[in-house]
């Protein structure tokens, strides 16, 4: 076995935890020696051992001479856990394969330093491509301190999120739907306009048949006019936080608060860059935008797009008056328009589903990690 098959295990493990590890990111790691598998690990969640102490105590005492895979650069300080690069060290491994660095500057490559003064031989940059992609959040987030934005529509084939009467139960099948629910829960946040809880008053959680991790529910609203029985309010079934503008009276907010138990956040205003400023010193490393055309509009003109999820149904709605997924104003020139590369294009269920990014070199996503 190559260094490449190891390492995808180790991903595949991260990738089993990816939206669960904030503000941390997803890792996996293998320790291997002649060909065999000794231990394995994932980290799992902030403040709780990394996926490098869980393979090594499984590995026990025949870590001497091994190899490791890691699809992150070990930390080299002290945080909430001690060193894995100094656990590595201790544990007599021969040699260390690590996928990407970590851009995070309390490592930043002081971790493969360390390893390497230590005598270990380091080899870096196995499937560096893919483990960007499973970090993508992470990376996003480190660079920017901003969370990656993934946007979701569904629509019917020509373009109609709702028939003329605002009747939008439901454009897509069960399958499509199925798929949202896996993103609400890796994300950890997702984000809708007050329209859409009038419109359609949505839990806006993660309801997956094996079980599920639901967001963190940001609703936008100006003007504080959320429904106190609005299931977003009342359901208890995931944390809400209102977003509004600091127009809006101190009084109100308290009297709302107290009756909702909700949290407002009154900004300055509520321009996508703002929000995502706001969340991002909150730690918030991802967002999935499932708001109405509004909302989405917003974020478009304001580039504040890392991923675009569209769904397609096999149907068709007609109508001047039947909305689209994108409202706003526009771009004015076809030079304007946000231009992007579809990543992937498959059936799910009876519907197509598209994934798309922005073109590199627009807003890069994944760095020179």
């Amino acid at each position: 076995m190559d260094d490449a098959h190891y390492m995808q295990i180790a991903l595949n493990l991260a990738g089993s935890v990816s939206g669960q590890t904030t503000p941390n990111p997803p890792v996996g790691a293998v320790v291997v020696k002649d060909g065999e598998i000794l231990g394995f690990g994932a980290h799992l969640k902030a403040g709780e051992p990394h996926a490098e102490v869980h393979a090594l105590q499984m590995a026990g005492e025949k870590t001497k001479g091994a190899t490791i895979y890691v699809t992150l650069e070990p930390c080299s300080h002290h945080g909430k856990t001690p060193p894995c690069a100094d656990l590595i060290i201790e544990k007599g491994l021969k040699r260390a394969v690590i996928a990407i660095k970590d851009p995070n500057e309390k490592v930043a490559g002081r971790g493969i330093e360390k390893l390497e003064a230590a005598g270990v031989d380091v080899e870096l940059g196995v499937l560096k491509s893919e483990a960007a992609k499973v970090n993508k959040y992470f990376l996003h987030y480190i660079r920017t301190q901003r969370p990656y934005v993934t946007m979701k529509s569904a629509v019917s084939l020509d373009g109609k999120t709702a028939t003329y009467t605002g009747d939008s139960k439901w454009v897509t099948g069960e399958v499509a739907r199925r798929d949202v629910h896996q993103y609400r829960h890796t994300h950890d946040a997702i984000l809708a306009g007050v329209n859409t809880v009038f419109a359609d008053n949505p839990s806006l959680t993660a309801r997956l048949p094996h079980g599920s991790k639901s967001p963190l529910r940001i609703i936008l609203d100006s003007d504080l006019r959320t429904p106190l029985e609005a299931n977003v309010v009342n359901d208890k079934q995931a944390e809400t936080w209102i977003i509004t503008g600091k127009h809006v009276s101190e009084a109100h907010m308290a009297t709302f608060k107290e009756k909702s138990g909700v949290s407002i956040v009154p900004l300055d205003s509520l321009d996508p860059m703002t929000v995502l400023d706001y969340l991002g010193s909150r730690k918030i490393m991802s967002l999935f935008v499932e708001g109405g055309a509004e909302v989405n509009g917003s974020f478009l003109e304001s580039g504040a797009i890392n991923q675009l999820v569209h769904y397609m149904a096999p149907k068709l709605i007609g109508g001047k008056d039947a909305p689209s997924s994108i409202a706003g104003t526009g771009f004015k020139y076809m030079t304007e328009a946000f231009p992007l590369t579809i990543t992937n294009v498959e059936m799910i269920g009876e519907d197509i589903k598209i994934t798309a990014e922005p073109r590199k070199g627009d807003t890069d996503v994944y760095g020179d990690y």
